[in-house]
């Protein structure tokens, strides 16, 4: 028996990383939204790695907060350790990355959600969609319960048909040994969704006090921590070091002697697994030239003895994981709190959706996070955000919110899932970012701040703060331009200290900030800035003089590609009927059905070739619907 439970304009199935930002995003946008979840004390759950950020990921957060999300802001009042990684190279690879307090990230996400006017949160199993003439009207869950609602996004995670796997031992469960969510998995393709299954998997937990601290190097937070989110102004004090470690020789003579045991090589596991995130047992295998492999040990939070054993994922046995374990320098006495597992589970196709994350079978049903093939927290949370601003935009009868691969970290991992399919669990990584250059950790806000305020995620008084920074900057960067400063004793003498050439005339400063060796505030000290600038507003300055000219090559590069992402490609195309066009490129065309010829140039088997066919096609087409409306 069904009963009616209640009408929204938007229904948010599954709680993770993906639903709580899709949800969020889709009521300040001012649309009634339902977050359904299968428990409600996994709400923002970490169930593999317990931090955010990273390269890549950590960009993709600043994007999120940028756009008026949540990850961000919620990390930075539960983080136990912030690091920023690759200082020693340049700004585009520059990566925050947080510990978590994994306990406090739930609690103080939850508390968000529950206290957020439009958004209802509610535990129940979706088992079944409604749909209606080929739209999604809906959900049906376990208990018979019908919320009708006018799009649906889905957010499942690894949850559809889930099965972990620990050596010999199998079974269906969810992360963390929740429920699985099995029969919407099979209503799913029952609706001609094609659905593909891959693997992912954790490490095993461990007691503190039986880790031997002496034997391992302390890895410390910045003294000076950054932050994700652009409104985040206070740190918290009293960081949680990490712990770095290696692999021993015993170590992978434990693993070589039991790999019969071992499902990724005995044929127990049929999902395919990360290729950038391989088992320890998958590492040594195709690493066997490699002596160790570095292990970190990384609390869970302040309140829990729990310490995650990073780059030790397994689905070894449990016997077999304590052995290596205790192979590891500082781990000899360790106690294992919980063990190690991999997990399988069903995922969408993603060529079968819009660059929306709409799917293009059932119209209003949008899908966002792992069940698009990604892995990570942030990648989830980048589709959750976009999969809740498109929803409420579908509702309220407005055009879809798009990002392109030169605006955004969120565009690229989209146009990457929608237009080139993923074989195995796609993580985010910055070389696959044409224009890393531009899309910058430190210039989020720059890039996306404005598309925020508009679609009514970034309020009018955090908009104006932002203006002020972009003004505060551009007048910084026209008084270096205007100001010039003279060959003088105290100018040389500086210069000399820096290993720089002497100057023979006057010079701009714009131009001596361009020297590699000398920084902002060695010009400041020869000329102070009249303006207020913060720490982000001279890092920003700095930043744009130095790297003003390659800066400048990706603009014109971007300016030329906007030009191809310009030409839309109508939805009423039959490539079938296009003569020249190689077979290969017309199946992979007529599946994925670009909307615009940028897009299907990245197609992979679409050519140069048949790109200029299809442009001298349509613009045939084109002139045949001009003439017919006339």
């Amino acid at each position: 028996m069904t009963y009616n439970a209640g009408e929204y304009d938007v229904i948010v199935i599954g709680a993770g990383h993906a639903g709580c930002e899709a949800a969020l995003a889709a009521a300040r946008m001012g649309a009634e939204t339902l977050l359904l979840t299968i428990n409600l004390d996994m709400v923002a759950f970490m169930p593999c790695n317990p931090s955010i950020g990273g390269p890549a990921k950590g960009h993709v957060v600043r994007e999120i907060d940028a756009l008026g999300g949540e990850m961000g802001r919620n990390i930075d009042r539960t983080y136990i350790q912030m690091r920023m990684l690759n200082t020693g190279k340049g700004p585009a690879v520059h990566a925050l990355r947080a510990q978590a307090d994994k306990f406090l990230y739930q609690h103080i996400m939850k508390e968000t959600i529950e206290k957020q006017e439009r958004l209802t949160l509610r535990q129940g199993m979706a088992e079944e969609l409604v749909v209606e003439d080929g739209v999604c009207k809906g959900v049906i869950t376990k208990t018979g319960a019908t919320y009708r609602g006018r799009a649906v996004v889905l957010t499942t995670g690894t949850y559809l048909r889930g099965k972990i796997i620990m050596g010999e031992l199998m079974y269906e469960s969810g992360p963390n040994n929740q429920q699985p969510a099995v029969k919407l998995s099979e209503n799913l393709r029952s609706h001609g969704l094609e659905l593909v299954r891959f693997k992912t998997g954790t490490p095993p937990r461990v007691h503190k006090d039986s880790i031997d601290f002496s034997q391992t190097t302390i890895q410390p937070g910045d003294e000076k921590p950054k932050f994700f989110s652009f409104e985040t102004t206070e740190e918290i004090p009293n960081q949680l070091p990490c712990w770095l470690t290696y692999t021993s020789e015993k170590t992978h003579q434990i693993i070589n002697d039991n790999l019969h045991r071992a499902p990724m090589f005995s044929g127990a596991i049929e999902g395919t697994g990360p290729r950038y995130c391989p088992s320890i047992e998958d590492k040594i295998v195709r690493f066997s030239d490699k002596p160790q492999h570095q292990i970190f040990l990384e609390p869970e939070g302040r309140n829990t003895k729990e310490y995650y054993v990073q780059g030790l994922s397994t689905s070894m046995p449990e016997d077999v994981q304590l052995q290596i374990l205790r192979s590891i320098p500082g781990l000899e006495k360790v106690e294992m709190m919980r063990t190690g597992y991999a997990i399988e589970y069903d995922a969408v196709v993603p060529t079968q959706l819009k660059p929306s994350l709409e799917t293009k079978i059932v119209d209003g049903l949008f899908t966002a996070g792992q069940i698009n093939g990604t892995s990570g927290y942030e990648e989830a949370a980048g589709q959750g955000i976009m999969a809740g601003i498109n929803a409420a935009r579908k509702v309220q009868g407005k055009e879809a919110v798009i990002l392109d691969r030169s605006e955004a970290y969120i565009g690229v991992l989209i146009d990457d899932l929608v237009t080139k399919g993923t074989s195995e669990p796609y993580r985010l990584l910055t070389s696959r970012a044409e224009y890393r250059l531009l899309l910058r950790h430190d210039n989020a806000d720059l890039r996306l701040t404005p598309t925020g305020h508009e679609i009514g995620l970034i309020s009018d008084e955090r908009f104006a703060r932002f203006q002020m920074k972009v003004r505060l900057v551009e007048e910084e960067m026209e008084r270096l331009k205007t100001t010039k400063v003279k060959p003088a004793a105290e100018v040389q003498q500086l210069l000399a200290s820096l290993g720089s050439a002497e100057l023979n005339n006057s010079v701009d400063l714009l131009t001596l900030l361009r020297r590699p060796e000398v920084t902002l505030e060695h010009i400041h000290s020869l000329s102070p800035s009249p303006l207020e600038l913060t720490e982000e507003m001279k890092e920003q300055v700095e930043i744009q003089v130095k790297y003003s000219g390659y800066i400048e090559k990706q603009l014109a590069q971007v300016e030329r590609l906007r030009k191809m992402e310009k030409k839309r490609i109508p939805d009423d195309i039959v490539y079938e009927e296009i003569h020249g066009i190689a077979s290969e490129a017309k199946q992979k065309l007529a599946k994925i059905r670009p909307i615009s010829i940028g897009q299907a140039s990245r197609i992979s088997g679409v050519t140069p070739a048949d790109i200029s066919i299809l442009l001298v096609y349509l613009e045939h087409y084109n002139k045949v619907v001009a003439a017919r409306a006339q």
